[in-house]
């Protein structure tokens, strides 16, 4: 375990308005606890940054100390990229405020808020950011990877609404970065990960969205072919205000589900729609739900849109063993649908999944060069997710994971959203993440962090001269 000069530290405490934890604090491993507990790394200290000037002094700390860096934002990170064994980790989650302004429809968030804190404030304003669909979900990660949910089939990624990033930079600078302000580091970051600095806080163009009808529609996993075929053709000519992601899943024992279905393996849509919900169109819309086959369940409401961003809170909370794989797909063809029907028939344990969310509509007409989200010909993004609440468990649940995503990546278009990678991968996945805009990332990784500071994560080399 890395020693760190007390005296040092004792000037860090100083400094900083938040607090520094260690292993010898009581709190360190609450501390250090993720999302996914399935990360049990031990860092030398924890800063607790409140505002930019922590952040500049902890960046500043690690340089003096030698130590590696990473920075957690919500904690959400599958493969704990936001802990690093025997190093630094800068921690934003004091850094939660959120300023709305609706005449301008944006929002200011800052570094370590939640998408839950997003929804809250904007809500009230009838608005809202095309964002995950977890309200625990951290903004920083999920933003800096390209974010998609929900909303994303008729607003698009969430990177297609950033308006503009606060970054402190490698050598302690501190930066607006935007269309116009250091635009090369502003398109760097819609996509690129945390390569490039700290964001302290993001700012978002909003758009309309209060009450949504939500649905569920779940059939037996048995007729898992007919509907996935159904849906990879009625999703896409659907209107763009329907979004529906495809899910193999166990059936947990709560509402809105019978009990006579809690439990069985299923397939399922779960739906939102943004669209008109007066008389009952989202019923109609969705009458075609017994096309592919009859539903065990189905079920639709109007509820406001934070209540359905936060419906799987607590089916999946924090501190459970996770280990998840990721792939673009811009067709699912027929052998795809055999493997899903395979390893969703071999679902290993009760929360354990996978997911196919659409990525097209309004994030179509986005030129692929435009941001470092290469893959805006892709249809889905999908992700495979072993998930247990027992640490004995997680070796099965990774291996299920891992052949699963060996049979399907053939099939696949070769690259994944960089936020379901599943662990700091090989340079060559990396590379195949971001296609043709790699080149340019690796450039604006030179002029911003040329030494490769900012490194816990799915590293981009900078370009060498």
């Amino acid at each position: 375990m890395t020693s760190i000069d007390n005296t040092a530290l004792d000037s860090l405490r100083t400094t900083l308005r938040g607090t520094v934890t260690t292993p010898a604090d009581a709190d360190y491993d609450e501390s250090r606890s993720l999302y996914n507990a399935m990360i049990d790394r031990r860092p030398a200290a924890i800063a607790r940054c409140t505002d930019a000037a922590d952040v500049r002094a902890t960046l500043a700390f690690a340089q003096d100390a030698g130590l590696e860096l990473a920075v957690r934002g919500g904690g959400h990170s599958g493969p704990g990229l936001c802990l690093v064994e025997d190093g630094l980790t800068l921690d934003l989650s004091p850094m939660r405020s959120v300023r709305v302004d609706p005449e301008a429809r944006t929002a200011q968030v800052g570094g370590g808020g939640l998408l839950g804190d997003l929804d809250h404030a904007t809500h009230t304003f009838g608005l809202g950011v095309p964002a995950g669909i977890m309200s625990t979900t951290g903004v920083g990660g999920l933003t800096l990877g390209g974010g998609h949910g929900y909303l994303t089939r008729a607003y698009g990624l969430t990177i297609d609404s950033l308006v503009s990033a606060d970054v402190v930079l490698a050598d302690g600078s501190f930066v607006t970065a935007s269309e116009t302000d250091h635009p090369d580091l502003f398109w760097a970051l819609r996509g690129g990960g945390g390569n490039f600095g700290v964001v302290t806080s993001f700012t978002y163009r909003l758009h309309p969205v209060d009450t949504v009808g939500a649905g569920v529609t779940v059939w037996p996993v048995e007729r898992t072919g007919e509907v996935l075929r159904w849906y990879r053709d009625f999703l896409p000519a659907a209107p763009e205000d329907l979004y529906g992601f495809f899910a193999l899943l166990t059936v947990p024992p709560a509402p809105p589900f019978p009990a006579e279905i809690h439990g069985r393996k299923m397939c399922a849509v779960i739906w939102c729609s943004t669209g008109d919900l007066t008389d009952d169109r989202l019923e109609e819309t969705l009458s075609v739900v017994g096309d592919p086959a009859p539903p065990a369940f189905h079920f639709t409401s109007p509820m406001p849109y934070p209540a359905l961003q936060s419906m799987f809170d607590d089916l999946i909370p924090k501190g459970l063993q996770w280990y998840w794989r990721g792939d673009f797909f811009d067709s699912i063809s027929d052998a795809a649908v055999e493997v899903h029907e395979k390893y969703g028939r071999a679902l290993p344990t009760g929360l354990s999944t996978m997911h196919l969310y659409p990525v097209d509509g309004a994030a179509h007409r986005v030129a692929s060069d435009a941001t470092p989200w290469a893959y805006r010909d892709a249809e889905w993004s999908g992700v495979i997710a072993g998930v247990d609440p027992d640490p004995a468990n997680a070796e099965p649940i990774r291996q299920w994971c891992v052949d699963y995503w060996t049979e399907l990546h053939p099939h696949s278009m070769g690259g994944a959203y960089v936020n379901f990678l599943g662990e700091a991968e090989e340079p060559d996945r990396v590379r195949s993440t971001y296609r043709t805009t790699y080149e340019r990332l690796a450039a604006a990784k030179r002029t911003y962090d040329p030494d490769n500071f900012f490194r816990a994560n799915q590293n981009i080399a900078p370009a060498t001269m």
